[in-house]
């Protein structure tokens, strides 16, 4: 959790900045312990400067990252750099990298616009996975602001802080939702000792195509982007029962 709280050095919301190539590549720590840094800022911008420029549609950076908005032409918003957290925080979360197995072309760049998303596993903690599904909408106006989600993230790191050092008689929530995530990896370390049919971060095989490295990437007829089709449906499910629990 303290990893996974300490990424986000978040822009004040005065400043009208947008990163544009957000991915892991671009992101720097000497010991993983400390604040993480944000870097290569070569293609950020302010928001809304020069409108009229013929090169404002071109796309550069790493495909998988990458919002389905920005591919099917519209500008870049802070809500495409939280698309591409949200990326990121499921990288870190699942120990995989997105689409690992696939080309990185335009059939996945179509894919993604139709609301193609890589699959989360059900063992993680319903708080988390509904708020990277929440940063992967493609309403984009349904996204989390990169302060909302600062605020979530303390929020669980705090809780999880006073549940370690002061053992408190009531677990919060993602507590709970933790270890019942460490009662299923354990219990899966136990039944998998003889077999390699579950893929581990340590041995899934990347296509020699899946490119991590930031590239051009100006694919033309790409369709709007919309989610895929029980995408809502589960996002206000779990909306719903995280509701309901804080309720109780």
């Amino acid at each position: 959790m303290g990893n996974f709280t300490l990424l986000f050095r978040v822009v004040p919301p005065h400043v009208h900045i947008v990163h544009r190539d957000f991915h892991p590549g671009n992101i720097l720590s000497s010991n993983f312990k400390n604040f993480i840094d944000i870097s290569d800022f070569g293609l950020s911008k302010l928001i809304a400067t020069n409108p009229n420029n013929p090169e404002k549609k071109n796309i550069f950076g790493v495909l998988p990252y990458i919002a389905p908005e920005v591919l099917s032409g519209e500008e870049y918003t802070k809500a495409a750099d939280v698309y591409s957290f949200g990326i990121i925080a499921y990288e870190m979360v699942t120990g995989f990298p997105p689409y690992p197995d696939i080309p990185h072309d335009k059939d996945l760049a179509m894919k993604i616009c139709n609301g193609s998303r890589p699959k989360i596993p059900f063992h993680i903690p319903k708080l988390i996975t509904r708020m990277i599904m929440r940063c992967w909408d493609a309403r984009v106006t349904y996204r989390p602001t990169s302060e909302e989600l600062k605020n979530e993230l303390w929020k669980y790191y705090f809780d999880y802080n006073d549940y370690l050092n002061e053992g408190k008689n009531k677990d919060p929530e993602i507590v709970i939702q933790i270890k019942k995530a460490e009662e299923f990896s354990a219990n899966q370390e136990s039944t998998n000792t003889t077999t390699t049919t579950t893929p581990t971060p340590l041995n899934y095989q990347t296509h020699p195509q899946a490119i991590y490295t930031s590239r051009l990437l100006n694919y033309s007829k790409l369709p709007k982007s919309k989610n895929e089709e029980n995408f809502e449906k589960e996002l206000e499910e779990l909306t719903e029962s995280m509701s309901l629990l804080i309720r109780i």
